[in-house]
């Protein structure tokens, strides 16, 4: 393969993974949206404190779809359909497995699990609906995940963007049937983000239906050995996705002691778009995943550092672009949320997203770089890069900074964080280059 076909799969995948990611993302940032104009500030404190449970629920489902996808990817490249097969069933069962612990988990913890999560009483029934709504339909987000990643790994991308549109805007129009003709509340808005992973697989079925796949379930035994491995590959997704709740929840018990629940409110605004800005970067580097893990299954090397390229300079390109309109549209996006015209909440909001939004390029190139490991099969160096940026920089520097700057610390923590770690990310890739460079010759 030379650099032009190279190019032509990079941006096939790429940019129809980032708008299925885009809209995937749309589940939560509709939520937002439709919940801050039926039920004000309440409804979208109530919302993001529950919001951080659907963080580990689709982070699960893509460390067993990224990581059974990617070792399927490299097997089908070496013609072993078998052993391709097997990863696929191995995957199925897994995700089942997570499902009924999740599902569990709602029945009977929902309600010890809001009030661990800081819900005052005028939030508390809010947030407990919206918790155990999601965790009850917890099977059909990680089965949904697992599918778009093997169909996207079989080398259909456009039928796993199509899929995971149609749930997304499923879900926008559920969302304003639900919540003002039948106006339903917060059961409204967790039911139609519920139902959009349903429609997904139902989207996804046509495929299977008529045959076009290459992955099949078989008869076989859970391995060990492959289960560890798709959890290796999996984790620095699962780490990201988890990272991001654990993050909502640390700032959450900060801002509320700093603003209140209408600080939490304004960060709900920031939080949300910044899931889908991430997911812009998360499309790009799943986009890139099957094409690397296929080149370097091949043993096409130079194929694989062409498509790194550009992918670092697409995030290059779009963080610039985001940032701008976030600098400069700051007021606006905040207003949009601001339904009830709270001036402290607009003024929380439009600080923060000025600052919260300077990590725009570092996370992308962190995003990026660990995905990019984790298709090569390098799986350590991903998860330095994910566990850095998930738990043992950011928590430390938001307890820091607030400690220090108050509101405009809580800012600053998210941009500082990923600057250190993108520091670190270029150093194990010169180191990784090094290495391979130093096998090659010797």
């Amino acid at each position: 393969m030379n650099n032009l076909n190279c190019f032509k799969d990079f941006v096939k995948y790429s940019s129809l993974n980032v708008l299925g990611m885009m809209g995937l993302s749309c589940y939560i940032l509709a939520d937002t949206f439709f919940v801050s104009k039926g039920l004000g500030t309440n409804g979208l404190t109530a919302l993001n404190l529950a919001i951080p449970i659907y963080s580990f629920i689709h982070g699960t489902g893509l460390m067993i779809g990224i990581g059974g996808g990617t070792k399927y990817s490299i097997l089908k490249s070496q013609n072993d359909k078998k052993a391709a097969n097997h990863t696929f069933t191995n995957s199925v069962i897994l995700a089942f497995g997570f499902s009924i612990v999740f599902f569990m988990i709602g029945i009977l913890f929902s309600d010890n699990i809001v009030k661990l999560l800081g819900a005052d009483e005028t939030v508390c029934q809010m947030s407990k609906t919206y918790l155990q709504v999601i965790l009850l339909f917890a099977p059909m987000f990680i089965i949904n995940n697992v599918l778009l990643c093997f169909v996207r790994n079989d080398g259909s991308p456009q039928i796993s963007m199509t899929a995971m549109l149609g749930g997304s805007f499923s879900n926008i129009v559920l969302d304003y049937i639900f919540i003002f003709p039948f106006k339903m509340g917060i059961f409204g808005a967790v039911l139609a983000t519920g139902l959009a992973p349903v429609i997904s697989i139902l989207i996804l079925c046509p495929f299977f239906i008529k045959k076009k796949n290459c992955f099949h379930l078989k008869k076989c035994k859970l391995s060990n050995k492959l289960t560890i491995t798709i959890f290796s590959n999996g984790l620095p997704s699962l780490i990201s996705e988890v990272s991001s709740g654990i993050v909502i929840i640390v700032f959450n018990i900060i801002i509320l002691r700093l603003q209140g629940n209408i600080g939490v409110a304004a960060y709900s605004v920031i939080a949300n778009l910044s899931l889908v800005v991430m997911a812009i970067y998360t499309g790009v580097a799943q986009g890139i995943q099957p094409i690397v893990s296929s080149n370097y299954g091949a043993g096409n090397r130079a194929n694989v550092q062409a498509i790194l390229r550009y992918a670092l300079t697409a995030v290059l390109v779009i963080s610039g672009i985001v940032y701008l309109c976030v600098f400069f549209g700051a007021a606006q996006i905040a207003n949009i949320f601001n339904s009830e015209e709270n001036t402290l909440l607009q003024s929380i909001a439009v600080t923060g997203l000025r600052y919260y939004f300077t990590a725009c390029l570092f996370a992308g190139f962190n995003i990026i770089m660990s995905v990019y490991f984790t298709s090569t099969e390098n799986a350590l160096p991903a998860h330095i890069i994910s566990i850095l940026r998930g738990f043992v920089v950011i928590i430390p520097m938001a307890f820091l900074l607030s400690a220090i700057g108050g509101m405009l610390g809580v800012w600053c923590v998210f941009p500082a964080s990923e600057l250190l770690v993108s520091i670190l990310g270029i150093t194990l890739y010169i180191l990784h280059k090094n290495k391979v460079a130093y096998k090659l010759l010797y």
